[in-house]
């Protein structure tokens, strides 16, 4: 079972920058595309990036052209650099697989991101 450990919130002000970080336990983890995930309150959770295997992204309009999803296999690690934060960013973020090419695993804790002035 694969067990996820996203970290790198906090609260920044709008226009500030975050980066984020999640690290799967396993060594399969490199052949399976990734996604980051966020979930504000009161609402379903989203799909906001995706990166395939070979490292081709996808973004949600919400957030294309301010995020940057990248891996490290190496170190069996997904970043998500996120830029020009806004206050309808808050939400909880999460990572797992992407959820249009394979069945999801097990939720990590998420990582909390709250953009306030």
């Amino acid at each position: 079972q694969v067990q996820l450990v996203e970290s790198g919130g906090g609260l920044v002000q709008p226009g500030e920058s975050l980066s984020l970080s999640c690290t799967a336990s396993g060594s399969i983890f490199g052949i399976y595309a990734m996604g980051w995930y966020r979930q504000a309150p009161g609402k379903q959770r989203e799909l906001v990036a995706t990166i395939s295997a070979a490292g081709t992204t996808n973004y949600a309009d919400s957030v294309k052209g301010r995020f940057t999803i990248s891996r490290d296999r190496n170190k069996n690690t997904v970043y998500l650099q996120m830029n020009s934060l806004k206050p309808e960013d808050t939400a909880v973020y999460y990572c797992n697989r992407n959820q249009n090419t394979g069945a999801l695993w097990s939720w990590g804790q998420g990582t909390q991101v709250t953009v306030s002035s």
